[in-house]
């Protein structure tokens, strides 16, 4: 047999199973997944196809309690602030589009895209600037919309950001149109990822980017830390222990003298994590004995 037929014995060998497996009768989604991945071991599709598969199958039954950013996360900025007063906070954020509250942190009056400011100069004392005319109109919607529909909300009104509200209208969080979208396509890239070849990215002295891959013995001689690397290897290890649990995005622990702020993470484990040296305590001091 030549090489020829026997490539097209083998193709026509993988159409006859895959012929045979969609004859099934499908009755739940476990059967369909079991599908899909028997399709994937038979060359059909690749891996990150099958994954980009299952992630919108997910996407259907998961509400938008199940991914957003609790309220107590949020990075939110205050209406009668002024440029001076914002910048700092939009600078070390990171992020492009914030909440904007009122009186409380109830009450949300709209969005602002950071380049909106643009306009403004850094130091304006505020007689130039009154937030309130480039506010963007908040959308609302409740913890039970399932991701699917919201995809759709988002995709149809062009929004990227939506406040997230209890049963009893208070705030209970945010989600972007990039949280839904990771639910399907794996993590994003953004503004904080790290070169592949890096591990530590500085933004300033107090603030870094570190992947969770890095070793602690790596890390403690780039911060001077001490953080024990006997039980574990990684830095992503070490905040999973403090915590307690698998984080998800946006969740933060303080070890020693640095904030961790979780910025990409999956199902499965920590991608990359966010630095900020905190300035010494009081009682950390040595006493003054002069």
């Amino acid at each position: 047999m030549n090489e020829q037929d026997a490539g097209g014995r083998t193709l026509k060998n993988r159409f006859a199973r895959l012929k045979h497996t969609l004859l099934w009768k499908l009755d739940s989604r476990e059967q369909l997944t079991e599908l899909l991945r028997r399709v994937q071991r038979d060359g059909l599709i690749d891996a990150d196809a099958l994954a980009m598969i299952e992630g919108v199958l997910q996407v259907a039954e998961m509400q938008v309690r199940d991914i957003m950013i609790p309220r107590s996360q949020m990075v939110v900025l205050e209406r009668d602030s002024s440029t001076q007063e914002l910048l700092p906070h939009i600078i070390g954020s990171g992020h492009s589009r914030f909440p904007v509250i009122g009186e409380s942190r109830d009450e949300v009056v709209g969005i602002l895209l950071a380049k909106d400011l643009l306009r403004y100069p850094a130091r304006d004392s505020g007689n130039g600037f009154n937030i309130r005319e480039v506010l963007r109109p908040a959308v609302f919607i409740p913890e039970s919309k399932r991701l699917n529909i919201l995809l759709k909300e988002f995709r149809a009104s062009r929004n990227h950001m939506a406040i997230v509200v209890d049963e009893y209208g208070g705030v209970s969080g945010m989600v972007t149109i990039e949280d839904v979208l990771e639910q399907i396509v794996g993590e994003i890239e953004d503004e904080h990822d790290i070169e592949e070849e890096a591990f530590i990215r500085k933004h300033s002295e107090m603030h870094y980017s570190v992947k969770a891959l890095t070793p602690i013995e790596d890390f403690n001689e780039a911060f001077g830390t001490d953080y024990p690397d006997d039980e574990f290897d990684t830095v992503g290890g070490l905040v999973i222990h403090e915590l307690g649990h698998l984080p998800k995005r946006g969740e933060r622990v303080t070890i020693g003298h640095i904030l961790f702020k979780v910025l990409r993470a999956d199902n499965r484990r920590i991608h990359v994590l966010q630095l900020t040296i905190l300035p010494p305590s009081p009682e950390s001091e040595p006493p003054d004995n002069s």
